[in-house]
């Protein structure tokens, strides 16, 4: 979503905790109800960035949408000068018996992820 909305006016990179899970099907389809193609997007954890040669040093902030990966950050922050944000946002995952209570659940957490971008960033450039 930050890719789309801001385009070329920071460098984003999309990282886990873990990379043992693939993009979730409803994510996908909530993503591309706002024209966010996620179907093609691979995260990478913290571990692989640094094995792929991106130096976290480069960058400035870290937002953190679980506490998992929020841990994750701060442990990183004793070695780089990082600032970590948490942002709470709802786990879709198991929610909802029917597709559409599903949708409706990730849709939600997909628009907490869209207004903290805002209010952290600014309008959507794109």
């Amino acid at each position: 979503m930050a890719k789309k909305f801001y385009g070329r006016r920071f460098y984003v990179q999309s990282v886990g905790v873990k990379n043992d899970l693939e993009v979730d099907g409803f994510a996908i389809a909530v993503c591309a109800e706002i024209g966010v193609p996620l179907e093609r997007h691979q995260s990478r954890s913290f571990d692989e960035m640094e094995e792929w040669g991106d130096d976290l040093s480069s960058f400035d902030l870290v937002v953190a949408l679980s506490p998992a990966s929020q841990r994750r950050a701060l442990e990183l922050t004793r070695f780089y000068h990082l600032d970590v944000e948490y942002w709470p946002i709802l786990d879709p995952t198991g929610l909802g018996e029917t597709r559409e209570a599903k949708l409706s659940a990730y849709r939600q957490s997909r628009d907490q992820i869209r207004d903290h971008l805002i209010e952290r960033f600014g309008p959507p450039c794109a």
